[in-house]
C-alpha cells in the first residue's frame, strides 16, 4: 500500500519534502502523483512570490488573492461603514459566539 504524501484530513499543513533535481540545464522539483491528482495538476502551475514564500497552485484554481479581492472591493466602492455595528448586533459584550 502506497503513502499518502499529503494525508487530507490533517488539522495543520501537511509537509512534503521535495528534492531539487537537475532537468537538461535547469533545476526542478518532482511532484508525486498523489498530489497532482489532488489538486488536478494536469499540465501547468502558477508559482506565487509571497512574503512567507513561495505557493504553488494549479492553473485551474481560480481564487483572488488577498490583494486581488481588496482591488475587486474597491473596484465596487462598497459602503462598509456600519460594519462595526453590524457585527456588534445581538452580541453582549463578554458573550461568547
Amino acid at each position: 500500500m502506497k503513502r499518502d504524501p499529503l494525508p487530507a484530513a490533517r488539522k495543520s499543513p501537511a509537509k512534503v519534502e521535495l528534492k531539487v533535481v537537475r532537468i537538461g540545464n535547469s533545476r526542478g522539483v518532482r511532484l508525486p502523483k498523489a498530489v497532482l491528482e489532488r489538486y488536478e495538476i494536469k499540465d501547468a502551475l502558477v508559482l506565487e512570490a509571497r512574503e512567507e514564500g513561495l505557493l504553488l497552485r494549479g492553473k485551474k484554481d481560480k481564487r483572488l488573492t488577498w490583494e486581488e479581492t481588496y482591488r475587486e472591493t474597491a473596484r465596487e466602492k462598497e459602503d462598509w461603514s456600519d460594519l462595526d455595528a453590524t457585527m456588534a448586533d445581538g452580541i453582549e459584550p463578554g458573550e461568547k459566539w
